[in-house]
């Protein structure tokens, strides 16, 4: 099973890799690009698409990460929040057992 998922992963990443270089060699005309207040030197239309896929995916793992530290602060602090409660139930139930020991002597 495990080979064949390699196996799949495999001829997806090659699959991946040749549209790729087939959206290269079709998109070769020289764009330049205007940011507003940066103009950048016309380059290939394929660099600039890929580019702002590229970039695309590093802010949206950037975003992924920043949501997960948050979630992972939040387990965190809950996870102290227990173990404060779990002290304080076994502090109760100390307290009660002595005093269910006194009660029936």
């Amino acid at each position: 099973m495990r080979l064949l998922l390699r196996l799949v992963l495999l001829l997806v990443l090659i699959a991946v890799f040749t549209v790729g270089v087939l959206f290269t060699l079709q998109n070769d005309t020289a764009v330049p690009l205007d940011l507003l207040f940066v103009q950048l030197d016309a380059q290939w239309l394929a660099l600039w698409m890929l580019l702002a896929f590229a970039l695309g995916g590093v802010f949206g793992l950037l975003a992924g990460l920043l949501s997960l530290w948050r979630v992972k602060r939040e387990r965190y602090t809950l996870k102290r929040q227990l173990q404060a409660a779990n002290k304080e139930l076994e502090k109760l139930r100390a307290g009660n057992a002595g005093k269910a020991v006194t009660a029936k002597a």
